[in-house]
């Protein structure tokens, strides 16, 4: 199985004032909401500017740090996190799962930048920087499947591997269980990786919702992917990768811009889903505490 790597990095503004709570034991989190937009070249050549907000936190002594910085809505700041799965039984019964930014590192910009007031009464940066890297192992065989508007989507179940030591001195192992979401040329040209293949991905962080059988709203949080390498398997993090044939993402300033080849989010079947978003939507749901790796 690859060597896991889980990296996010966040550029945009706080939405709105960040929190400081702390969980039934004592355990300090700190969250906040992280706003900004993804400027993306469609297929028709045209720009689109797609609201993203995500939401943060950071667990114990750092937790407490961080809040006395005393930041607030408006500011511009820098994230450096991991993706984080979490699983807990649901008080109305099954399982429910969460895959949630972990902060390890968050940092103030000198800039100013340009604030945009969303329809929820908070603020996002008109620009920023919305970028994950992961490397893992495929769950299950990828279904390479078309929209009825001919668009090809391919969804990959990726397992990415975390190992620390606790407080203990012991070594501890958790596996990240994380969506990928792959569009119509990149898509086609992965649709023959199989289940355990190892796999370097490169994408956006990404929210959508739905409603269950039951007409609650649920919402997940998943990887929308520019760039996929297919490694040798038993390949650790540095090693070679071949190339998948994926469109490369260019950067340009602050916003980052995909190539008309990329697969753009606005030009998806769901659309533009991000105007008017209710940042607060679906993010109180915070499962019991687990072991936590600090």
């Amino acid at each position: 199985m690859a060597r896991g790597m889980n990296h996010v990095y966040l550029v945009g503004s706080l939405a709105r004032d960040p929190e400081l709570r702390y969980t039934p034991s004592g355990v300090p989190v700190f969250e906040a909401t992280i706003a900004g937009e993804d400027h993306l070249i469609g297929n028709d050549g045209r720009e689109r500017k797609l609201p993203w907000y995500h939401r943060i936190s950071m667990l114990g002594k750092p937790a407490e740090w961080q809040s006395e910085r005393n930041l607030k809505a408006g500011d511009p700041v820098i994230v450096e996190g991991a993706l984080d799965y979490s699983q807990w039984e649901a008080p109305e019964g099954g399982k429910r799962s969460q895959v949630r930014v972990k902060a390890l590192r968050m940092e103030s910009l000198g800039s100013e930048p340009e604030l945009v007031q969303d329809a929820g009464g908070g603020v996002r940066m008109s620009g920023g920087w919305n970028t994950v890297i992961v490397i893992g192992n495929l769950a299950r065989d990828p279904e390479l499947r078309y929209t009825p508007t001919g668009d090809a989507v391919l969804g990959l179940g990726l397992a990415v591997n975390e190992t620390w030591k606790d407080r203990n001195g012991q070594q501890q192992e958790k596996t990240h269980w994380i969506d990928i979401t792959l569009w119509r040329e990149l898509a086609e040209s992965c649709q023959n990786l199989r289940k355990g293949d190892p796999v370097l991905v490169q994408g956006r962080l990404v929210n959508d919702s739905w409603q269950d059988k039951d007409g609650n709203k649920r919402n997940t949080t998943k990887v929308e992917a520019t760039k996929v390498e297919a490694l040798a398997r038993g390949a650790g993090v540095g090693t070679p990768a071949a190339t998948s044939g994926a469109p490369r993402m260019q950067a340009a300033g602050s916003a980052p811009t995909r190539s008309a080849s990329a697969p753009a989010r606005a030009a998806s079947p769901q659309g533009n889903r991000s105007a008017g978003l209710d940042i607060d939507q679906g993010l109180d749901d915070f499962p019991p505490e687990e072991d936590l790796p600090f």
